[in-house]
């Protein structure tokens, strides 16, 4: 206990003064957004709450800042990562407020899977493989996400501190990459889609363009699977709560666990990797079982995600790890 103590609660000899690399993050894609919400303002359904979300992410930011100043010690550090960390989800539902007035672009993508997959895996996954063992096991590896992005998070605040920093800024950085995407790129997933253009013309290789209709409709298919699950219901809440039509393409979900994965793998640790890796490969399969994504969403995921990684990590060491020395 007293070794903890000392651990969190030890001053810290050379405390960063200013934001962190992980806060300057947020504030880039703060500030961004912020502009996308005044240019397309009229467009909104409520941009004033936008802006003031982001207002009190900005006091918030500060005022950690200001106690870890006060009070410069790992336990005041890990909280100004935590923080940001928590409100992910938070920023999601707005990649759909920004991107809503845009058309949609789901029909090119499902014709794309047809033509890459030869059918609509999202359509016939769960219908093929729908005992309750397989069905759970799908919907354990989707509910991970926050958990592992938790686990890995503070792995490295506990036993690889001297890269907490690095890791938080490769999380949080690839998340808010993602997030641009999703702005720009309309596509909303084989839950919403299929929906939108009817599971008749989805079977019959109809993929018709819906336009705006997404603008004004939030509705999805109800999640396959086992109803009666555990884990069934932990995704169904969730998405009751916070899902939204967008974010589909590529799969962040794919993307950010092979983060996860890899950040992992550069700790050389057995038992992180362990951890991840079933997770994982879970993830790449639930993604598309639940109809959340395309096949073609998880094959841009992977590959977004070893980029995405490998700009952020070694950006870091170029540029930003003498800034918090």
């Amino acid at each position: 206990m007293k070794r903890l103590f000392k651990f969190l609660f030890e001053p810290v000899r050379k405390p960063v003064r200013g934001l962190l690399a992980a806060e300057w993050v947020v504030m880039g894609y703060l500030l961004l957004t912020l502009l996308l919400t005044l240019f397309m303002y009229t467009k909104l359904h409520d941009p004033e709450a936008m802006i003031w979300g982001r207002f009190r992410v900005v006091m918030m930011t500060l005022a950690l800042w200001a106690v870890y100043r006060m009070a410069p010690c790992r336990l005041t550090h890990f909280c100004r990562i935590v923080l940001q960390l928590a409100l992910l989800s938070w920023w999601y539902p707005d990649t759909y407020e920004l991107n809503r007035p845009l058309p949609n672009l789901d029909h090119l993508f499902a014709a794309l899977e047809q033509t890459v997959i030869g059918c609509q895996p999202a359509l016939t996954f769960a219908q093929e493989w729908s005992n309750p063992v397989f069905s759970e096991l799908m919907h354990l590896g989707y509910s991970s996400y926050f958990p592992l992005i938790a686990v890995v998070t503070t792995f490295f605040f506990c036993f690889r501190n001297r890269d907490f920093n690095r890791a938080s800024f490769v999380i949080l950085g690839s998340f808010f990459l993602y997030y641009l995407v999703f702005i720009f790129l309309p596509v909303t997933g084989p839950q919403y889609y299929y929906l939108a253009a009817g599971t008749d013309n989805i079977a019959q290789g109809v993929f018709p363009d819906v336009g705006s209709y997404f603008s004004t409709h939030q509705e999805a298919l109800p999640l396959p699977g086992w109803s009666e699950g555990f884990f069934y219901h932990m995704v169904d809440h969730a998405h009751s709560i916070g899902e939204r039509p967008t974010a589909a393409f590529p799969s962040s979900h794919v993307g950010v666990t092979l983060i996860l994965l890899l950040l992992a793998w550069g700790a050389r640790s057995l038992k992180l990797g362990l951890c991840v890796l079933p997770l994982f490969l879970l993830m790449c399969l639930a993604t598309v079982y639940i109809q959340a994504h395309y096949v073609v969403d998880v094959l841009a995921g992977l590959v977004s995600g070893l980029l995405f990684y490998l700009l952020l990590w070694y950006g870091y060491g170029k540029w930003l790890a003498k800034y918090e020395k």
